[in-house]
């Protein structure tokens, strides 16, 4: 007599109503951030070659998308500035006429607190070098000189209105120099801090120095953390949040899921990853080229992110995958 199995998964499986109902995992717009790129003296939008769909925004195509994001119900926007002149000091980031700070003053004006306006706290985009601090002589980022640059640019973007400020640079000690120089210029209570706490020397940001003109020499693994190494991050998360992190973050997302999951399962406070650039045009070429389906594999992709334990996801998709939901009720 055959024995057939008693236990059957399968019928959870059976069509498309019963997998929506035992799903575990979920995408929804409020936890998605769309990353925006905002170029100094453009007449309109740039596209970007390595990035389809992505855009060199103006001042006013910026506001446009901003508005867009914030009916779609997304969780926020994070700005990168990209300006006209760069030096040393990335004396741009502090200016309160700087592109990244009116763009900071542009998008908070036109979505007041309907859209979590965030700002990236980095000198990479403004510094003739291209790396993420102030050099000493010899060329290596200094740590403690680049500790009072990013405490300036925190104050500016606050003063322009940013709800949230993200310290990228991974230097020693950001979060509380941010934390600090926030508290005392009056926004210990309204500003918060998402903490790029493990971040990655990746391959995968390619695309993003093409988005922000980069000027980089060099590598930045000096200081963004090895890819051989997971324990480290917990460290580096643990000191930021002692330091007054709000959120962390781990970028990328991709090949880091397994830190994902175990920042989210050792701390208990929301979890973002980016799915950065190179992961957006990897998916994006392989479908162009028909090797797949381009919307399954970005919603795979995220919903990737979100089962290792991400609550909030920057993706380049935010925009196009809300509209998705929507569709999909």
């Amino acid at each position: 007599m055959t024995s057939f199995p008693s236990s059957r998964p399968r019928r959870l499986r059976v069509n498309p109503a019963v997998r929506r109902l035992v799903a575990e995992n979920r995408l929804h717009p409020a936890e998605l951030v769309l990353p925006v790129f905002v170029r100094e003296g453009l007449s309109e939008p740039q596209p970007l070659s390595s990035m389809p769909g992505v855009y060199q925004h103006t001042r006013d195509s910026l506001r446009k998308a901003a508005a867009e994001a914030a009916g779609l119900g997304l969780g926020g926007i994070m700005l990168f500035g990209v300006p006209e002149q760069k030096d040393a000091v990335g004396s741009g980031a502090t200016d309160p006429d700087g592109i990244l700070n009116l763009a900071v003053a542009d998008v908070r004006a036109e979505v007041g607190d309907d859209l979590v306006v965030m700002g990236d706290l980095c000198l990479d985009e403004f510094t003739d070098h291209g790396h993420c601090g102030v050099l000493t002589p010899e060329g290596v980022v200094d740590n403690d000189a680049t500790l009072l640059r990013y405490a300036d640019m925190g104050v500016a973007m606050a003063q322009a209105g940013a709800h949230m400020v993200g310290p990228s640079g991974m230097m020693d000690g950001q979060v509380a120099a941010v934390r600090k120089a926030l508290d005392e210029n009056g926004f210990a209570e309204n500003v918060s801090i998402l903490a790029y706490a493990a971040k990655y020397a990746s391959a995968f940001y390619g695309p993003f120095r093409e988005a922000v003109n980069s000027s980089l020499q060099g590598d930045r693994r000096t200081y963004q953390q090895d890819p051989a190494n997971a324990q480290e991050s917990l460290r580096e998360v643990e000191l930021d949040l002692a330091e007054g992190a709000d959120l962390v973050m781990v970028k990328p997302a991709m090949s880091y899921l397994d830190v994902v999951a175990r920042v989210a399962d050792r701390f208990e406070v929301p979890v973002a990853a980016y799915q950065i650039s190179g992961e957006y045009s990897m998916i994006e070429a392989a479908a162009a080229n028909g090797w797949i389906d381009r919307e399954r594999a970005i919603l795979e992709s995220l919903l990737s992110i979100r089962r290792a334990g991400a609550s909030i996801i920057l993706t380049y998709w935010a925009a196009e995958v809300a509209k998705t939901l929507r569709e999909q009720g």
